[in-house]
């Protein structure tokens, strides 16, 4: 008897994805559920396939309770901070990720292009001059920015995604400083550093770390009190790594510092009372745009595709 499948993502517009989870059980697609629409149909399957980007649905005590028949989470992500997983392995349900399928993730380039993408649009101004040129107006002199071979890029966390997005900084002439006690930098175009050094020196500080219990609001006061005043903060890691009270009272601090994220704080619950996102509607400081960093349709066909495979491998073997 095949097992029932709740998909509570939009996945039918990849190529493959829908075909490799038919085949792995009977599938029933929710696109753009509530909490309260999955705990109404959740019970009776025994799997839940999902993804941060798009889902406002925190897997927690309230969907486990409610999946009396739930055996096996799956989500096409690589960070896992939408699922309570104390709570999933304490309920003894398998948790199926794609934090470990190094082979798979390494090709997937999405979310360090965008970080990429969001550094220098912010450097660039170019969504506020486009807002200009569409209000009518053609005066360059509001949006002067910066040239990439002067300044110095900070990359915090030099996993798999920071080393991509350093070695697009210097290839764009930048100085690139890294903090990461985990790991040890082997390319020599790229210093390694502690913070008190970095933080100050940088033009730019990039995130790319893993949420977790330690990294939650791992940049707070006492970081955003070493930095450059007119820093630019890029964040395509986890909103919850920042502790956007302390990134608010700073930008309010300093009219030249900016932010550039594609993540807020508390993103799959609370994102429509995000604070920052408030905030950046009200000048032209923050640019945040919609958790897209690996939405691009190579990313997804690899991400979507391997989540549904290894899903199939582990239902039907």
């Amino acid at each position: 008897m095949k097992a029932k499948i709740l998909v509570i993502t939009p996945v039918r517009h990849i190529k493959g994805v829908a075909e490799i989870l038919e085949e792995a059980g009977e599938v029933t697609y929710l696109d753009h559920p509530t909490l309260a629409e999955v705990v109404k149909r959740i019970p009776g399957y025994q799997v839940v396939f999902t993804n941060p980007n798009k889902s406002n649905v925190f897997i927690g005590k309230e969907l486990m309770e409610a999946g009396s028949d739930l055996q096996v989470i799956c989500t096409a992500s690589t960070g896992t901070n939408h699922i309570d997983k104390v709570l999933a392995a304490q309920r003894g349900l398998t948790l199926i990720s794609l934090t470990e399928e190094r082979s798979f993730i390494n090709r997937i380039s999405s979310t360090a292009e965008h970080a990429f993408a969001l550094m220098m649009a912010s450097l660039r101004h170019v969504p506020s001059s486009f807002e200009s040129v569409k209000q009518g107006e053609w005066d360059y002199t509001r949006f002067i920015g910066r040239q990439m071979d002067h300044l110095t890029i900070g990359v915090i966390g030099y996993g798999r995604l920071g080393g991509m997005f350093s070695r697009y900084c210097r290839a764009f002439g930048a100085r690139v400083l890294v903090y990461d006690p985990f790991k040890t930098v082997e390319d020599r175009q790229h210093e390694q550093t502690d913070l008190d050094t970095l933080l100050p020196a940088c033009d730019v500080i990039s995130l790319h770390v893993h949420a977790s219990d330690e990294t939650k609001n791992m940049v707070d006061a006492s970081w955003f009190s070493r930095m450059n005043p007119a820093v630019l903060l890029v964040n395509t890691a986890r909103g919850d790594v920042v502790d956007e009270s302390a990134l608010l009272d700073f930008l309010k601090a300093n009219s030249t510092a900016r932010a550039s994220v594609d993540v807020v704080a508390d993103e799959v619950r609370n994102k429509a009372n995000s604070p920052l996102i408030r905030y950046a509607q009200a000048g032209d400081q923050v640019i945040i745009t919609p958790h897209t960093g690996g939405m691009t349709v190579e990313g997804q066909q690899i991400a979507y595709g391997h989540a549904a495979d290894l899903l199939r491998r582990f239902l039907l073997k």
